[in-house]
């Protein structure tokens, strides 16, 4: 393995550190080292205070980016230098805020976009590194990884790499999930979801039981609740009667949608009539209505809502 020279490779951070301070490290040569690589983090910190979060006021910077323009115009031989700006997303509030820090950066002529895979495509590159690491796992189990790690592929990939060794020869479940990802307390939203959908009366009190015991916010588990009653009613309205009917016809919308997910809407439009679906969102509608309600005990409010919806 090759050995990395001594000062080679520099990490900066612009939270504690300033631009110029960076700039005078750029243009230094290195005694031990013909190619260097200066790595700067938060990126978004050398903006003015104020500009830099979008606000219209705030307390004047010192942030000016005419030196990087300068050094740009002669940029040391043999350096890499890299600004990492990862505080802001390119979608929603945050894309004026970028378009700020891009603006700012602007004399530095190569851009390299990381954006995040959207929550099909998490699920898709999940199943090719459990592929990959020969173990197998429950699709409603990856479901639920990439949900539970909100579609971060880095973060489900450290976790397919642990589940691989803890699996061996059996296959991962739902509950191995929940005992060993963190952040995967929806394991019970989604167990709460299936025995709705299968009419499992029992099955979604003890659900609900534990989303009580846990602390899970109740609102949320309805949410979930209501995405999948309103695509299976959207299914029922379609007239698809197979996995695949329902995969082609959401993913031609746009609808993120895959095959086990899929099997749950179908699942779902099987056992539940039209005008039973109708009455579902009717409910869910009423219940979330009682959870915003002043004061409300919100598990009475649950178990009205599934004691009604599996009668």
């Amino acid at each position: 393995m090759a050995t990395v020279p001594a000062g080679a490779v520099t990490e900066h951070d612009l939270s504690n550190r300033g631009l110029a301070e960076v700039l005078d490290d750029a243009r230094g040569l290195s005694l031990f080292a013909a190619e260097r690589l200066i790595w700067v983090t938060n990126a978004e910190a050398a903006l003015p205070r104020g500009r830099s979060e979008g606000d219209s006021e705030g307390e004047p910077g010192s942030g000016d980016a005419t030196p990087l323009a300068e050094y740009m115009l002669d940029p040391t031989p043999g350096l890499l230098l890299v600004f990492e700006a990862v505080r802001y997303e390119f979608e929603g509030d945050d894309k004026r805020k970028q378009e700020r820090v891009r603006k700012f950066y602007s004399a530095i002529p190569d851009v390299v976009e990381l954006r995040r895979f959207s929550s099909y495509e998490a699920r898709a590159e999940a199943e090719a590194l459990a592929r990959r690491a020969a173990f197998r796992i429950d699709p409603a189990a990856l479901d639920l990884l990439v949900e539970a790690l909100g579609a971060d592929v880095a973060r489900i990939a450290a976790e397919i790499e642990k589940l691989a060794l803890y699996a061996g020869n059996r296959e991962v479940g739902v509950e191995d999930i929940a005992a060993l990802v963190p952040d995967a307390r929806a394991t019970t939203i989604f167990a709460l979801v299936n025995a709705l959908g299968r009419r499992d009366r029992a099955r979604a009190l003890e659900s609900l039981d534990t989303l009580t015991r846990e602390g899970e916010y109740l609102p949320l588990a309805l949410a979930f609740l209501s995405t999948q009653f309103r695509m299976a009613l959207a299914a029922r309205e379609a007239g698809l009667k197979s996995t695949q009917q329902v995969l082609g016809h959401f993913s031609r919308l746009g609808v993120p949608m895959w095959g086990s997910r899929a099997e749950q809407v179908c699942q779902t439009a099987v056992k539940f009539s039209k005008p039973q679906l109708e009455r579902a969102m009717s409910l869910i509608y009423k219940a979330d209505k009682g959870l915003r309600d002043a004061r409300p005990d919100d598990r009475i409010v649950m178990e009205q809502f599934i004691l009604r919806l599996v009668e």
